[in-house]
């Protein structure tokens, strides 16, 4: 047996997630999140995706590329037990593995080709596009594999999963300062369901687990495509978003 394997990155993630701080902890959590996967090197051929837009939802293999420089430890503190109690790596979805792979379900809403321009020859160049919703997924995530989703095989009925049997409920208020609404409307052309992802996001308490269900008065910032969001929790049950900031970066 080799003791290493490699593998090629055959596309890149764009994610309105652009740090870790407060991406959703599982997909299909935060419907309102959208993306783009961009297949590269060989693997952006149109044929390599022959057949695939009969599916809704698709795998997506990928790198923990934000934390890999951090190495793995055997033992971590799962979120959803409130950051107390250390199990074991492969009993969590932890990002500190031995091998920094994870696995995620995304809904595929299009593929797309189009013009790439030209390369060092002078040969028209095209881009395979996936256009994809409820990722879970850092900006710039590298994809090693991608595999169809299929219900009769991958829904297990009667199913148990341990801690993590069922989603976690957070009846949280989302409210927003004028300000804030304010930016919203002026922004509404180009990123109409910034508002819903916003709430989406932050109705999952994305503070750290041990702050969970606990007055906090710290004010807490998130970056969602090129904005800066700042929030604070007013109460037990109540979310303020303070300010919605753009910063030089306008990439959508």
């Amino acid at each position: 047996m080799t003791e290493s394997v490699n593998f090629n990155v055959i596309g890149t993630i764009d994610s309105p997630y652009k740090e870790k701080f407060a991406i959703p902890r599982q997909p299909g959590i935060v419907t309102a999140a959208q993306g783009q996967l961009r297949l590269t090197g060989l693997a952006n051929n149109d044929e390599l995706v022959r057949g695939l837009e009969q599916f809704s939802h698709i795998w997506l293999l990928f790198v923990f590329h934000g934390t890999q420089s951090q190495g793995w430890k055997p033992l971590v503190r799962p979120p959803r037990l409130g950051g107390n109690k250390k199990l074991g790596v492969f009993a969590t979805r932890s990002t500190f593995r031995p091998n920094p792979i994870g696995m995620s379900v995304v809904k595929l809403d299009r593929i797309e080709q189009c013009s790439a321009g030209q390369n060092n020859v002078g040969q028209k160049t095209s881009q395979v596009i996936l256009h994809i919703s409820e990722l879970d997924l850092l900006d710039g995530t590298p994809i090693i594999d991608i595999k169809p989703y299929v219900p009769y095989a991958d829904i297990i009925e009667n199913a148990h999963g341990g801690y993590a049997q069922n989603q976690p409920s957070n009846n949280i208020t989302i409210i927003f300062s004028q300000a804030a609404l304010q930016t919203l409307a002026d922004n509404i052309t180009l990123y109409p369901s910034l508002q819903s992802l916003i709430e989406q996001v932050l109705k999952q308490d994305p503070r750290p687990a041990y702050k969970q269900n606990k007055t906090d008065d710290k004010i807490y910032g998130m970056s969602l495509y090129h904005f800066n969001i700042k929030w604070q929790m007013s109460d037990l049950s109540t979310l303020q978003v303070m300010t919605i900031e753009a910063t030089t970066n306008h990439t959508v």
